[in-house]
């Protein structure tokens, strides 16, 4: 599982930062989440092979988080792709894109496919055999989803020996890998846990968008191996929090404490900040195992 950083950063643009957007690699999956002005741009830089990218996350509907799409869109018509595009984000989404496209006569070639979003409770909104997505509800100022991201149960692994001496056939490893008794030669039934291990740690990545501190996901993201969380504003600047529907970093680390969650990124920083360290000093106050989002910046999992 990896995590490339497109950008991190808030509304206020600059010359050198970038809006919120982030592709995370999962089980052969390439899900792009958010995507900000300039995404595009960014997946150039970065070598992102634009085919690959079949799903793609919108937390809410303020510009700095899907402002980039319609140009993706159109791009990707101009690229002649042919595979659909499936888009998951807030009621009113489908509304912008399909406008836009309408009025400057810019139709894909390819299958636009909406899912909107609409439960203030947590849903599953895309799953196959291998991985599930999730809403996390969150708490802005318009209606505001981040995500949550999961592994599911590896295979198990075979213990060969034991495998051996109970005799069990070629022919069922499979099965056995899948969890499942089976017969051996001699006819007997094997225990799938007395000939097995169990396979590798599922992982999982939490993206929690723009949001005002907020308890209520924390039972969603119990145990998660990352958690991304806003944090917009250091501690001197915490009164503006409650009033923007936006977290501190601290508020980020009470967030990660309580769900127990195996490493804590931040981002979303307030362009007013010019030394980013500040806000990982502030979080491991509270939680032990911090890092910091930036541009470019490439997480593997």
């Amino acid at each position: 599982m990896q995590l490339n950083i497109l950008g991190c950063y808030s509304a206020t643009p600059r010359t050198f930062t970038n809006p919120t957007s982030q592709v995370l690699e999962i089980n052969n999956h390439i899900f792009l989440i958010d995507c900000g002005e300039g995404t595009q741009v960014e997946l150039r830089r970065h070598k992102i092979k634009f085919n690959r990218i079949k799903h793609v996350f919108i937390s809410h509907l303020h510009g700095d988080h899907f402002f980039g799409l319609v140009g993706l869109i159109s791009t990707f018509r101009l690229l002649t792709r042919e595979a659909d595009l499936h888009i998951y984000g807030p009621k009113g989404l489908k509304e912008i894109i399909t406008l836009q496209l309408k009025l400057s006569k810019s139709w894909t070639n390819y299958q636009l496919i909406f899912h909107e979003l609409t439960s203030t409770s947590s849903e599953v909104i895309f799953e196959d055999d291998k991985v599930e997505v999730r809403t996390i509800p969150l708490d802005h100022r318009v209606y505001t989803n981040g995500f949550l991201f999961k592994e599911k149960e590896k295979e198990r692994k075979l213990d060969m020996n034991a495998v051996l001496n109970a005799n069990i056939d070629v022919a069922y490893y499979r099965k056995l890998k899948q969890g499942f008794d089976v017969v051996n030669e001699e006819g007997v039934i094997i225990k799938n846990e007395s000939v097995t291990l169990k396979g590798p740690e599922p992982k999982s990545y939490a993206f929690c968008s723009d949001t005002a501190y907020n308890e209520s996901v924390v039972p969603i993201i119990k145990d998660v191996s990352v958690l991304y969380h806003e944090s917009t504003f250091l501690e001197k600047h915490a009164k503006l929090a409650p009033k923007t529907k936006h977290s501190t970093a601290i508020e980020a680390a009470k967030i990660a404490k309580l769900a127990q969650v195996g490493k804590l990124i931040l981002g979303h920083y307030s362009t007013r900040y010019e030394d980013l360290n500040a806000f990982k000093t502030e979080a491991e106050t509270i939680f032990h195992t911090v890092e910091l989002a930036d541009d470019g910046k490439v997480f593997d999992l």
